[in-house]
């Protein structure tokens, strides 16, 4: 699914999150805007636009390729999606918790902040 079938913003959370998990780095880019910003919650913003975002996350899928999320919980309220994720970098390997806080505007995740 591309981001402009998805209807609600949590149809758009979990599109991202498939694609991400499948590490298609452009099915995980369409789901966010060209001016996406992403930052720490209250906290400093670490990137900004489409091409940054699709550098750090193809070195992501390039670093770790075995790299999932699951996902531990998800609310929406409005155009906001909050997600507890677990983060694994591969099977048994280092994992971590965060909670990605997703601004959803016509169909695309237009920021996101983060809570590590």
């Amino acid at each position: 699914m591309s981001a402009p079938a998805c209807i609600s913003p949590f149809d758009v959370a979990e599109a991202q999150l498939d694609a991400y998990n499948a590490q298609d780095l452009e099915a995980y880019c369409s789901f966010f805007s060209d001016d996406v910003i992403v930052a720490d919650l209250n906290g400093a913003v670490t990137m900004s636009g489409i091409d940054a975002f699709r550098a750090k996350y193809a070195q992501v899928f390039a670093d770790f390729p075995e790299n999932k999320v699951q996902l531990l919980a998800r609310m929406t309220i409005g155009h906001t999606v909050i997600d507890h994720e677990l983060v694994i970098r591969k099977p048994g390997g280092d994992q971590f918790e965060v909670a990605a806080i997703y601004t959803i505007s016509d169909a695309k995740i237009v920021r996101v902040d983060f809570v590590k």
